[in-house]
């Protein structure tokens, strides 16, 4: 992490922007190869891409490759060790589980608090980004995703869900008061700091979901 610093610091500009796309290319190539013997350096290339991409997206195409652009930055933040360490320890006590949503299932009971923060659902036509993989996410997943949180809630488990208010764009819209009626709905003011238009970041209304009573 410290030598993809250095050498990032050390280039112009321009050369900071070719610098990254080799790395993001290098990265691409581990996983096109799906190399299992050079996690080390997929992982800080990985870190090395978010503190340097557009807005630390991460996305990729449909086959499977990181495909954010070059983030323009004058002085990223990239390797912060102290953090680093911090989060490793937390992460001791952790069990990952990279899968479909459903398998919280087999997990969750009633000492359990489960929360969904999914795709968003778009509010307009140009904001109609739903996957941060090669799977969409629409309408579809969302009512899965629905089915999911009730089975959750029969299991006695606590679950909150966050979501785009589709209200924003049109009052008439009740995708999500339709679709999780019967449980508690609040509409929140939240802000966007991800748009490729400076002057569309800033409030606007969020759901947020829970099968329980939340107390403001």
């Amino acid at each position: 992490m410290n030598q993809l610093e250095l050498e990032y610091f050390s280039k112009s500009d321009n050369g900071r922007e070719k610098f990254f796309y080799e790395k993001r290319e290098e990265f691409n190539t581990y996983l096109r190869r799906k190399a299992s013997n050079s996690f080390i350096r997929k992982a800080a290339l990985l870190i090395f891409l978010n503190k340097t991409c557009f807005n630390g997206l991460y996305r990729v195409n449909s086959l499977g490759e990181f495909n954010v652009p070059f983030g323009r930055y004058k002085n990223p933040t990239i390797c912060n060790e102290d953090n680093l360490h911090a989060v490793h320890e937390l992460l001791q006590k952790a069990e990952i589980i990279c899968g479909d949503f459903s398998l919280c299932l087999e997990h969750a009971d009633r000492e359990s608090f489960v929360y969904f923060d999914p795709p968003y659902r778009p509010i307009s036509a140009t904001s109609n980004f739903t996957s941060y993989s090669k799977d969409t996410f629409g309408d579809s997943e969302q009512k899965q995703l629905r089915k999911v949180f009730g089975d959750l809630d029969k299991k006695g488990a606590r679950v909150m869900l966050s979501n785009s208010d589709p209200q924003n764009s049109n009052p008439r819209d009740r995708f999500f008061d339709d679709l999780y009626k019967g449980y508690h709905i609040q509409r929140l003011n939240a802000t966007r700091l991800i748009n490729c238009n400076a002057d569309r970041r800033g409030e606007i209304k969020e759901i947020l979901v829970t099968n329980y009573k939340v107390y403001e």
